[in-house]
């Protein structure tokens, strides 16, 4: 089977603000479209893509919540045996950059995975104004041990780059995934001794 092929599936988090454009990024990358008009989501949504990362095959669940508060009743399920968590705010937003701290203290809260690996993306770089500025997005991701990266999911920039060096960042972290190939090979040692089992040897 072609399943067979991945190390692992990781799950992946993106959360944030309601526009600051966590679909669009996911799509960028994903799909590599973006869509101006893209309406907000509507509770939670996850999108499937594989890529290769140091020779490694990983299969990424990359799911996508609705930044407004009346969604957070879906808050628990969301950050459940999350392995990689995207906090993504608005380069243009000081109110969306200022929120990440409520956002921090809610992965704290309801993700499972301690260890889970955190990366802080600054989007919407292509707008004309900027309110936020790179070094207080850098010096707020070191406070907080995040990776750190600007993009554009207008333009393409920064978005690949940002999903592999999370993705790179698990892998080398085994506690975070291992597990799931575990699991996996004991579910596919399993499926091999029923197939067998329905052979007559004589």
């Amino acid at each position: 089977m072609v399943e067979e092929n991945f190390l692992t599936t990781l799950k992946i988090l993106t959360i944030g603000e309601s526009g600051v454009g966590k679909s669009s990024l996911i799509s960028r990358f994903v799909d590599d479209k973006f869509d101006p008009e893209m309406a907000a989501t509507i509770g939670v949504d996850f999108r499937i893509r594989t890529i290769t990362i140091d020779d490694k095959l990983v299969k990424l669940a990359i799911w996508d919540t609705a930044g407004q508060e009346r969604f957070r009743t879906l808050t628990p399920s969301y950050y459940r045996g999350g392995q990689g968590i995207i906090l993504v705010y608005d380069v243009s937003s000081r109110a969306s950059f200022e929120s990440l701290e409520h956002w921090l203290l809610e992965v704290d809260t309801y993700c499972t995975r301690a260890d889970a690996i955190k990366m802080l993306v600054g989007n919407k770089i292509d707008e004309d104004v900027r309110i936020v500025t790179r070094d207080e997005g850098a010096q707020f991701a070191r406070r907080h041990r995040m990776l750190f990266i600007e993009a554009s999911a207008k333009t393409r920039e920064g978005v690949q780059c940002a999903f592999e060096e999370l993705v790179q960042k698990i892998l080398q972290s085994p506690g975070l995934w291992e597990s799931n190939l575990a699991m996996r090979r004991r579910l596919q040692l399993k499926n091999g001794d029923y197939e067998s089992s329905g052979w007559c040897g004589c």
